[in-house]
């Protein structure tokens, strides 16, 4: 096994309400958009300059799939969005109106800001401190 390559977010009804966000706001690409059939769609969105993990936008169904949405880790941070350059993208999130629920602060590990998604997932942003 090499890496893993795709993560399932569970999103509401709207798939193309979750790939504004993900593209406008988050400034991530849109890999792939195949209808399959039925109202199912097999969405990806990814980084649109990195060539890592990708999201999988999957539309809650079932009430426990939609129990989920929003509290995919039961209220901690869900994914850590790295970044070389904090303030640029920091400053680029906030001018796309990205909702940021704890300010940016200086950590042992690194700079780090925890926004939420449209749903209220967490996400850090973070650019790690150089290894010693």
């Amino acid at each position: 096994m090499r890496r893993i390559a795709t993560v399932t977010v569970v999103v509401r009804d709207d798939y193309d309400e979750a790939i504004r966000f993900y593209t406008e706001k988050l400034g991530f690409r849109l890999v792939e958009d195949r209808d399959l059939g039925g109202g199912k769609r097999w969405v990806r969105v990814a980084p649109a300059n990195g060539n890592g993990t990708a999201l999988l936008l999957a539309r809650a169904v079932t009430p426990e799939q939609q129990s989920r949405v929003g509290n995919q880790a039961g209220g901690r941070v869900f994914l850590f969005l790295e970044t070389d350059d904090f303030q640029r993208d920091y400053s680029a999130l906030c001018d796309r109106g990205v909702t940021f629920i704890r300010p940016p602060s200086d950590e042992p590990y690194g700079t780090v800001a925890v926004f939420v998604d449209l749903y209220g997932n967490r996400f850090d942003l973070i650019q790690p401190r150089p290894s010693s």
